[in-house]
């Protein structure tokens, strides 16, 4: 198999991959705002670690799930733009994009645009999201 070829394939699988990343990402944002923690928790490993704003949390499957449906934060909408995701080997991805985020935190709506990374192992031949970070866009970003 010439050289030529062999690029094509890895690139058109680079490709296939780089799109079901993209996919489990907006599967996850679609499970939080559909109030579906059992969704999200298929796709996270156990422990797994988010760091925001509110600071670093490693939480297992039962403790997402209690913080999902925790009724002070519900999701309203999303959207999901420049996503990048690059694999620094065969079974890591890491995902970052931009989020305009709308919800409601103790009945009052709140927008905000963050930026964000997920980094995601493939264990047993499925994607696993281990990390996720979120960063406050700056003004005017």
């Amino acid at each position: 198999m010439s050289l030529i070829i062999l690029e094509r394939i890895t690139v058109m699988n680079l490709s296939k991959q780089q799109g079901e990343i993209e996919r489990l990402e907006n599967e996850f944002w679609k499970s939080i705002m559909d109030g579906a923690p059992e969704v999200a928790t298929a796709m996270l490993t156990e422990p797994a670690v988010m760091v925001s704003g509110h600071g670093a949390n490693k939480f297992d499957h039962a403790a997402y799930t209690r913080m999902a449906k925790d009724g002070r934060y519900k999701l309203t909408a999303y959207e999901i733009s420049g996503m990048d995701v690059v694999f620094p080997r065969d079974d890591v991805a890491v995902a970052s994009y931009h989020v305009n985020q709308k919800f409601e935190q103790n009945g009052k709506p709140i927008e905000m645009e963050v930026y964000d990374t997920s980094t995601w192992v493939k264990l047993d031949d499925r994607w696993r999201c281990v990390m996720h970070t979120e960063s406050a866009a700056a003004p005017g970003h």
